[in-house]
């Protein structure tokens, strides 16, 4: 069968409304088999945090996935790092840290250009910028892809990086994200909905292409941005998912993202309905440990309804697996939103512990550090729509599983 070109498609882009990842990109509903009691309703929010559905826009991370890997130099500079030193900036860190987050339900395997392939324009002429014009932005995207049309076969792919030359003078850190185009396009008999732009310095930030994959797989921002610019950005979540921080402690992804991934469901996720005389006791797994081989994961999020479109979620957080460097452990407790967007706030950490703060001069923010109920400790949740809910911390087994206490009424 032949194959379709991009230049057909290529000439065109400039005009196609392409956006990033706070925007909204509609797809059509997948009913989901885990959805219980407890899964919120998917909503029009962009990267809605309901999950009785699935976005059939988005690739779910269930099996393996591709990537390609297309690097982009400049005639306004040349090229200080090979190709396979930025691969190893990102590989197989990003690779590792879906394989631990999914319990190996998931592997992500990339397969990098091994030469430069150029732009025709300067890097100063394309204004890359974390706040893009949209026309700049769209011959950008049109001149890569033109760049990379011999070369790349783009419908064998999951997932398309295009990596600038992070040395090049107009290339800003700070403009790498997940684009999304309105209308996709059209290359290889295949569509593509959104490209990840890659501009980071060599090294990179930390999780930086786990965070915008993440973007990839439907996730939201959990972080705030300021107005202005100016302020903290990490007081939704602080530490406690790559989606809020790329440089965060504890950074695995949240159990309720797990949830929506399919890389948690039937007796992984607990669903709390009722107050039940006295409470009940739940046993959690921490969330980032790895299953023993040949044993189950054992419960691994709780979550309790409180609205139309709120849940409080619990988990137990350790230090093992992708959260191995977290200074704090113990059981977190978060509000979900579904009709919360991404960077709206989607996923709020409750702090246990609001007149203290711990690992100042580690954390992204301090305040949240010390967020999760220790052994011994009880927390009542002050004002939910769903009724009084109150979470007491029995007990800590040798084996790192936390016994839990949940009253609702």
């Amino acid at each position: 069968m032949e194959r379709v070109r991009l230049r057909s498609a290529a000439a065109a882009l400039t005009s196609l409304m392409a956006f990033t990842a706070t925007s909204l990109v509609a797809g059509p509903a997948v009913a989901d088999a885990t959805a219980g009691p407890c899964a919120l309703p998917r909503t029009s929010a962009h990267h809605s945090l309901g999950l009785d559905t699935w976005n059939g826009s988005y690739t779910r991370p269930d099996a393996t996935l591709d990537a390609v890997m297309i690097f982009l130099s400049f005639p306004d500079s040349a090229p200080l790092s090979t190709p396979d030193e930025l691969v190893g900036d990102h590989f197989p860190a990003t690779s590792d840290f879906f394989r631990r987050a999914s319990y190996g339900r998931s592997q992500l395997r990339v397969h990098p250009l091994g030469a430069w392939l150029q732009m025709p324009e300067s890097s100063t002429a394309y204004g890359i910028q974390r706040d893009w014009d949209p026309g700049r932005r769209g011959t950008y995207l049109h001149d890569a892809v033109t760049a990379a049309d011999q070369m790349v076969d783009f419908s064998v792919y999951d997932i398309v990086y295009l990596v600038a030359d992070p040395d090049a003078p107009g290339v800003d850190s700070d403009a790498t994200k997940v684009v999304n185009f309105d209308r996709p396009m059209k290359a290889d008999g295949t569509d593509i909905k959104r490209v990840v732009t890659v501009f980071e310095r060599h090294p990179p930030d930390r999780n930086v292409l786990a965070h915008e994959t993440g973007h990839v797989f439907d996730l939201p921002d959990l972080y705030h941005r300021p107005m202005d610019g100016k302020g903290d950005w990490d007081t939704y979540v602080g530490d406690w998912d790559v989606m809020g921080s790329q440089f965060g402690l504890a950074p695995d992804l949240f159990g309720w993202h797990k949830w929506k991934l399919g890389w948690l469901g039937g007796d992984e996720v607990r669903c709390i309905t009722g107050g039940g005389h006295g409470g009940k006791l739940v046993t959690l797994e921490p969330l980032a440990a790895a299953p023993v081989r040949g044993t189950s994961l054992g419960t691994r999020l709780v979550v309790v309804r409180t609205g139309e479109s709120t849940a409080l979620a619990i988990e137990a957080r350790g230090a093992t697996g992708n959260d191995q460097d977290t200074c704090t452990e113990g059981i977190l407790l978060y509000r979900v939103q579904a009709e919360a967007g991404s960077g709206g706030g989607p996923i709020e950490v409750i702090d246990t512990h609001p007149e203290s703060d711990a690992c100042w001069d580690e954390s992204v923010y301090p305040a949240l550090a010390d967020a999760p109920l220790r052994v011994g400790e009880t927390y009542t949740m002050p004002g939910e729509p769903g009724g009084r809910i109150q979470v007491e911390v029995v007990d800590r087994a040798r084996t790192g599983a936390w016994t839990i206490k949940i009253a609702t009424a």
